[in-house]
C-alpha cells in the first residue's frame, strides 16, 4: 500500500488542482481523504436503521468528498478537513431524502412535535416540559418519550443537514453549524442569507434548556456518539438519544417559522 502524501505533496496536489485541473492530482486528493467519508458514514448509520447498509452511506459520502475537493478554495484559513465533514455528510443525507424511506407516520408525528413545542414555547414563554408536551399532545409521558426515540431512530435530523439559500433553484446550500462561504457563489444575498441562519441558531441554541444545549454542543462540536454523551450525564444512551431529538426538534421548530401556525 502506498504511504499518505506529506504535507508538501499535498500542497503540491492542491496547487496542480487549482492551476491546470490535473485530474490525477483531484484522484490522489479524493483518495487521500476517502478515511473521512468512512467516519461521516460510520456517524450517521450510527443513528439509522439496520436495514440502512453502511457501505451505501459510503458511496453516497464520496460524491460529497468529491464535491468538497472540487470547490476548497485553499486560499482560506479553514481546514480541509473541517469543509469535507459537512459536505460528506450533507450529500449523505441529500441522498437518504430523496429515496423518502422514512414511513409517512414518522413524518407526521415528528412535525406535530415541532409545532405543538413552538405553540407551547409562544404561549408559555419558555421550553415546555416533557409533562406539558405529552398532555397537548393527549398522551402519557412515557408515550411521548418513545416517539421522541422512534423519531430519533427513523428521522435524518441533523443540525448540519445542507440548506439552500439565495435562489431555490441556482442558489448554493449551507449547513446551519458549519457555514462556509462558497467562491463561486458570491452572492450578497446568499451571503446575508447564511448569516441570518447562523444568527438564528445561535440564539435558538442559547434558548435550548441546559441539558439539551449540553448535548447539541458534545453531540456537535465535540463528536462524542450517543453512548458516550449519556455517560458524560450519567444517563441511558437511550435518554441521550431523547434529549437529542428534543433539542433538534426545538431547533427546527424556532428557524422555521413559517412552517408554524401559531394560535
Amino acid at each position: 500500500m502506498p504511504s499518505p502524501p506529506r504535507p508538501n505533496d499535498l500542497r503540491d496536489l492542491w496547487r496542480r488542482l487549482r492551476e491546470h485541473q490535473d485530474p490525477v492530482a483531484r484522484e490522489k486528493l479524493v483518495l487521500n481523504y476517502a478515511p473521512l467519508v468512512k467516519w461521516v458514514a460510520g456517524r450517521v448509520a450510527a443513528t439509522l436503521p439496520p436495514h440502512v447498509e453502511e457501505g451505501d452511506l459510503i458511496s453516497y459520502g464520496l460524491v460529497g468528498l468529491t464535491t468538497a475537493v472540487d470547490r476548497f478554495d485553499t486560499t482560506r484559513e479553514v481546514r480541509f478537513e473541517t469543509y469535507a465533514v459537512t459536505r460528506i455528510r450533507g450529500a449523505i443525507i441529500d441522498e437518504l431524502r430523496s429515496q423518502d424511506w422514512v414511513p409517512r407516520s414518522v413524518r407526521q408525528r415528528a412535525r406535530e412535535i415541532e409545532r405543538t413545542h413552538a405553540k407551547l414555547e409562544h404561549k408559555l414563554h419558555r421550553a415546555p416540559t416533557d409533562d406539558e408536551m405529552a398532555a397537548a399532545l393527549e398522551m402519557s409521558v412515557r408515550e411521548f418519550q418513545d416517539a421522541l426515540v422512534t423519531v430519533s431512530q427513523s428521522t435524518i435530523h441533523a443540525l448540519d443537514e445542507m440548506w439552500s439559500v439565495g435562489d431555490s433553484s441556482g442558489g448554493d446550500q449551507v449547513s446551519l453549524l458549519d457555514t462556509i462561504e462558497d467562491q463561486h457563489a458570491p452572492d450578497p444575498a446568499a451571503m446575508l442569507a447564511e448569516q441570518d441562519v447562523r444568527d438564528q441558531m445561535r440564539g435558538a441554541i442559547e434558548r435550548l434548556p441546559e441539558r439539551e444545549k449540553v448535548v447539541i454542543a458534545l453531540y456537535y462540536y465535540e463528536n462524542l456518539t450517543l453512548r458516550e454523551i449519556g455517560e458524560v450525564l450519567g444517563v441511558t444512551e437511550s435518554r441521550a438519544s431523547q434529549l437529542h431529538t428534543k433539542a433538534v426538534l426545538r431547533l427546527r421548530a424556532r428557524i422555521s417559522p413559517d412552517d408554524v401556525a401559531v394560535a
